[in-house]
């Protein structure tokens, strides 16, 4: 496996990694949803909410872009995740 910790998926990110297209989980906003925590997408930026959430928004942008790196953007976090391998990476 190639990748900062182990995931072939880590190699295709770019670099730097992009920043957040919000603050906030914009579907979350549109359908009037909480989000419960924030997860940003590696590949675009784009934020999404945890899968606690009831949107599950991250997932859902996971699903259907084929991107499938996130990492956590919550205070005190650094921690990733491979949406295909369904592990840390």
């Amino acid at each position: 496996m190639a990748g900062r910790a182990g995931c072939a998926h880590t190699s295709d990110l770019p670099s730097p990694e992009p920043q957040p297209g919000s603050e906030t989980c914009l579907r979350c906003l549109e359908t009037g949803q909480r989000p419960v925590q924030l997860r940003m997408c590696l590949s675009c930026g784009t934020v999404g909410c945890c899968d606690s959430s009831p949107g599950r928004h991250a997932t859902e942008h996971a699903q259907q872009s084929g991107h499938p790196v996130m990492r956590t953007i919550e205070p005190g976090e650094s921690w990733r995740w491979c949406y295909l391998h369904q592990s840390l990476v």
